[in-house]
């Protein structure tokens, strides 16, 4: 096992564990994660999305019948950046539009089987990525990895549940 390696399934490196130094590590880690996940879609190209393309069929296939509203806010973006984004996903036929019968001038926005398979198709390439940077790891450390990650998700799921529903 190598030296890192047992460090971290020893319970890492010796640091404070607070809080804030959890909070400084999940900073200085997701968007080291994310510069990398980009890059690889990037170069993979296969569904030939974007990132906010893929950012905005992921967030659909999580939440069908969002509004752009939401699609806006998830993105970081104003309304008419989110706008533009949908569009281009419309016309390409991998998100569908539909009026909203209890409020006519809201539009709720929904994968179409194309749009499903695209997402999956760059999600999957993806996916296989990331399990080859993680390939040369121990067990114990992928399984330090997933426990993280499953405490992170299960912590911020929750998170966005409250603002999803206004709580």
């Amino acid at each position: 096992m190598k030296l890192q390696d047992q460090r971290e399934a020893a319970g890492g490196l010796a640091t404070e564990v607070s809080p804030q130094s959890c909070a400084r590590a999940v900073m200085e880690a997701v968007p080291f994660l994310m510069r990398f996940l980009r890059m690889e879609m990037r170069r993979q190209r296969a569904p030939h999305l974007s990132v906010p393309q893929f950012r905005v069929l992921a967030f659909l296939s999580r939440h069908p019948g969002s509004c752009l509203l939401a699609v806006a806010d998830y993105l970081g973006v104003a309304r008419p950046t989110a706008s533009i984004l949908v569009d281009r996903l419309v016309r390409r036929g991998l998100v569908a539009r539909t009026v909203n019968p209890a409020e006519r001038r809201r539009t709720a926005l929904r994968l179409t089987v194309s749009g499903s398979r695209h997402f999956e198709q760059a999600q999957e390439a993806t996916r296989a990525w990331l399990a080859g940077v993680l390939r040369g790891r121990s067990a114990a450390c992928l399984r330090q990895i997933m426990r993280g990650v499953g405490l992170l998700t299960e912590t911020f799921k929750s998170c966005e549940e409250r603002d999803l529903h206004g709580n």
